[in-house]
Parts: structure tokens; sequence; C-alpha cells
């Protein structure tokens, strides 16, 4: 099989498989939303497992398709593994979100749909310690489109390919582009998408403020969303794994997309408590009183990958060569 072939057939697998983990995104959001609102709450731990049955499907795809070696699943069991282990330690010493960016980390390095995976999982698990509630199946979804999207912004095809093809690697195997600017061009378009994104937003405030006293609310997480969609697919790919750009997308993300979906979780599975509705403005508050936890969330996250971040995709990458793990 010629090197054309192997890769237009790896690209389009890889593009079916993206298709179908976006949809079991989907297909989980509305579980959630359908769960909380139509039960009592007692029931997180049948969505929890709808939501990982959901994130199985892609893997069962792949072997049905192209029937992956053990040691695919063992690399990806052994993130898992680390990502409970290092969370829960640091979660009883030092408030760290190094889970945040070990997801982040397996979606950048091993695919989106892996990255889903890694996240759903490592955080069912990780709440068996930390506390299992309503909230659980919410937070299943958060890490999990944490490790997709980094899938999306990282990923790399035939691996092999793209090793033989740079124009030099660093010590830990990743490549190195020699155009300093041209990187420095590519990490700042999702940063520069959002800035827009959230200037759009302020102004838009100060024409029509509508019944908020405060631009800090429910308009960044949207703003903010909708720039980091754009900057996503603006630079899909082509993101360059660097300590910079890794801890840049690490704190948008974990800021506006695990913030902005748990601010929502807290007003769903509060519902049910006297005196809490499910309303615009039980909404504002939410977003308006979760910013600076979120923000905190963000920049831990953020100082974690800036230190780890780069070297464990350097020493994940060199085990997919030496392994002949090619996702």
């Amino acid at each position: 099989m010629g090197r054309r072939s192997y890769e237009g057939k790896a690209l389009t697998a890889h593009k079916k498989r993206t298709l179908t983990a976006l949809t079991m995104i989907i297909l989980a959001g509305i579980t959630l939303v359908l769960s909380t609102l139509f039960t009592d709450g007692t029931r997180y731990m049948i969505t929890a497992l709808l939501v990982i049955v959901y994130t199985m499907v892609p893997f069962f795809i792949v072997y049905e398709n192209r029937r992956p070696k053990a040691r695919e699943i063992v690399l990806i069991a052994m993130m898992c593994a680390l990502t409970c282990v290092a969370h829960l330690f640091f979660h009883v010493t030092v408030p760290v979100q190094i889970g945040t960016s070990l997801v982040i980390i397996a979606g950048a390095s091993m695919g989106p749909e892996a990255g889903f995976l890694v996240g759903t999982i490592s955080r069912f698990i990780c709440n068996f310690y930390m506390g299992q509630g309503p909230w659980t199946p919410w937070q299943m979804l958060c890490w999990g489109l944490l490790g997709f999207l980094a899938g999306l912004a990282f990923s790399r095809i035939a691996v092999t390919n793209r090793f033989e093809e740079i124009s030099g690697t660093d010590s830990d195997g990743l490549a190195v582009e020699r155009r300093g600017s041209t990187v420095f061009k590519v990490v700042m378009g999702p940063v520069i998408c959002i800035i827009i994104a959230l200037v759009i937003a302020y102004v838009t405030y100060l024409i029509w403020p509508g019944d908020d006293d405060t631009f800090l609310g429910w308009r960044i997480y949207a703003a903010g969303a909708l720039g980091l969609l754009a900057g996503i697919l603006l630079q899909r790919k082509r993101l360059p794994v660097d300590s910079v750009t890794l801890s840049l997308f690490t704190f948008f993300t974990a800021v506006i997309v695990y913030g902005g979906i748990m601010n929502m979780c807290a007003m769903f599975t509060a519902s049910g408590i006297p005196g809490n509705e499910v309303s615009w403005n039980t909404m504002r508050l939410l977003y308006i009183s979760g910013l600076p936890y979120d923000l905190t969330h963000g920049l831990l996250a953020g100082i974690c990958m800036f230190v780890i971040g780069k070297p464990m995709i350097g020493k994940i990458e060199r085990i997919k060569i030496k392994y002949g793990i090619y996702r």
C-alpha cells in the first residue's frame, strides 16, 4: 500500500470516528438535560452509565473496522489510571487541577475519541472517592469534551510520516517548527478569536444590557465558547505542541467549556430544592458567582499543563512510535 493511499484511508477513518464521537457527545448532553428535568435526581448513576455507553460507541466502530491491538487499549487504560491517581493525590494535598491537564494531554496525543473516553471514565472513577452525585454525569461530559476538543486541535494522523517530514525534533521527540513567527501566528489565531468574541459581547452589552447588572456572567461564557469554537476550526490540527499553546488551550477550555457546563449543571441539579427553579435569572446569577472559581480552575490547570504538558505528550508519542500505535 502506497504512502498516499495509507494516509488517505487513515484520514477518512479518522473523520468517521470523529463524527461518531461528536454525535455521542450530543446524545450525552441531551440525556443529561432530560434526566435532570424528568427524574428526581436519584438516578444519576444510570445516567452516568449511559454516558459511558455513548463513550464506548466510537471504539466499538474502531474494533469492527480496524481491530486495534491490545497495546492501544493498554495505553488508554494507563492514561485513565494515571489521571485518576494524580487527580486524587493532588485533590487531598495541593489543589492543582492536574486531572484536567492529563485529560487534555490524552486527547492531544491520542485523538478526540480517546480523549473523550479518558475524560469520562477517569471522572467516573474519581468520583467514587471524591463523592458521587447528580453532578457526576455532568463532570464526565465536561472532562470528555476537554479531551475531545484537544484531539481536534492537536491530533495528528500518521505519526511516523509526520516525524519523517518535520525539519527537526526536540529532546522529547516532538515536532519543532523552525519558523518562530509562523508558530506565533498559529498560536495567536484562537486567542484572537476569543478576544474578538468577548469584545463584541461587551459592545452588545453596552448597547443592550437587558436585565444584566454586570458584563461578568453568561455573556463571557457564550462569547468565549463561540470564539473558542471558531479558533479551533480555524487552526484545526495546526496548533503546535509547545508549553505556551497547551497552557492557553487548557486555560480557555477549562474556564469556558468546563465552567460553562458545570454552572448550568448547578441550576438543573438544584431545581428540585424548594426555592430554586430553572430560569434565566438563576442561570445569570450562577454564571456571575461561578466565574471566580472557573478562572482559578483554568489558571491552576494551565500552570500544571505548562509544567508537564509537553514532556508528557513527548513520552506518549515515543510510546506510540515504539509499539506501532498510530491513531
